[in-house]
């Protein structure tokens, strides 16, 4: 028996090198150490740290800055659990990371930013890069500084080039992806004026719905980050002049007033959203949601009809933006989270397709001005390409 499941250990070890071998590469961590003398640190007090692989060719001036995603802290309580975790410490951190995706430096794979400097900024702050807490509590040490974070990883990339950038474009996904957003105009001001700047959220479009028990279970937690890490003033200004501050978490109430191109890509059927904002646990302590949320394919009628009903919100709050020239969009109607990172989302033979277009040709045509994309799916479960999640019994997390 011992023997049997090292000989499948050992199997999954060897398929998961080849397909990285196939599909991505390892790219080293760097650490942003001049950092911490400003106080741009991590939850733990560890300087910020960035993951590059420098570009070449025809794409050494371009640009692409990928923000992880990773949830959020909004309590001292989880910021502490957090703190111990890669999320909120550098030293936690993977010394190399897999690229792939959007930041596959293969043509084949990737063929509009294959070649550009591309970046993925690791997240472990907890507030979407928002955060700017003066005071250090010596009980805990507990750094809440993410809009320095920002500011510092921004500052380093600035020197290493990316001051002199033809093309770029500012990516995150989750709550990076909502850092994408929330920082868009921003990272549009960094680079030359004449320098192409757009920005794409992928699966960073957060809705402002109710849990299935009728209350705003979202908002809430959202209401905390913004107190907990006092984000308030480094939100969008068009925003916090004309609503409470952690309404500005919800991009709804944001990107009418960007400047600066954005592509939203986004599953309208968003397996975080579905397990944390329409059915987080304390809105369903019998579980009656809990096989629905692992695999959709175990959800009632009755589940799916209240689905179908977050789909319908999730797609009023994007409807207005289908008329604008600045936006572009991906709407599928997959069970998933986060389809740009993966190679077997973002361009693969039998990768996600709306109107026969994979997910990186709709970027890429977006950004190069080859198309307007904005295409929305049909409703769940119409759509045969989608590879919807299927989650392990201790994979969901709650906030």
């Amino acid at each position: 028996m011992i023997y049997t499941r090292s000989a499948a250990l050992l199997y999954l070890l060897i398929c998961t090198l080849i397909t990285m071998k196939a599909n991505g590469f390892f790219v080293g961590i760097t650490y942003v150490e001049n950092s911490i003398a400003k106080g741009a640190v991590c939850l733990d007090g560890s300087p910020p740290a960035y993951h590059m692989d420098k570009g070449f060719g025809s794409g050494i001036n371009n640009w692409l800055v990928h923000l992880e995603g990773g949830g959020w802290c909004s309590n001292v309580t989880i910021c502490l659990a957090h703190k111990d975790t890669r999320h909120g410490s550098s030293k936690k951190m993977a010394k190399q990371i897999a690229f792939s995706g959007i930041l596959s430096n293969k043509e084949n794979f990737n063929p509009d930013f294959y070649n550009w400097n591309k970046i993925k900024v690791r997240y472990c702050d907890g507030s979407s890069f928002t955060g700017d807490v003066e005071a250090i509590d010596p009980a805990n040490n507990l750094y809440l500084r993410g809009e320095r974070v920002w500011q510092a990883v921004m500052e380093d990339l600035l020197e290493k080039g990316m001051k002199n950038a033809k093309y770029a474009l500012l990516s995150g996904c989750s709550s990076g992806g909502l850092a994408a957003i929330l920082h868009c105009d921003r990272f549009r001001e960094l680079l030359p004026v004449d320098a192409k700047v757009k920005c794409l959220s992928d699966a960073g479009y957060f809705i402002n719905a109710k849990d299935v028990s009728g209350k705003d279970h979202i908002q809430a937690i959202y209401n905390d980050v913004v107190t907990t890490h006092q984000s308030a003033k480094n939100l969008p200004v068009s925003c916090t002049s004309r609503t409470e501050p952690s309404l500005c978490f919800f991009p709804q109430n944001v990107v009418q007033d960007m400047y600066t191109q954005l592509f939203i890509l986004n599953a309208a059927y968003d397996s975080w959203q579905i397990k944390n904002t329409l059915a987080p646990g304390v809105a369903d302590p019998h579980g009656h949601w809990h096989y629905c949320k692992l695999d959709i394919k175990n959800c009632s009628s009755s589940q799916l009809q209240t689905m179908q009903g977050f789909r319908s919100e999730f797609l009023n709050s994007v409807g207005e933006l289908m008329s604008s020239s600045m936006k572009g969009m991906f709407i599928n109607s997959c069970y998933a989270h986060c389809q740009s990172e993966v190679q077997e989302t973002w361009l693969r033979a039998d990768s996600p397709v709306l109107d026969k277009t994979p997910i990186a040709k709709a970027v890429g045509d977006w950004y190069n001005d080859r198309s307007d994309f904005k295409k929305i799916d049909c409703p769940y479960p119409c759509d045969g390409s989608c590879h919807n999640r299927v989650f392990g019994p201790n994979e969901y997390s709650q906030v």
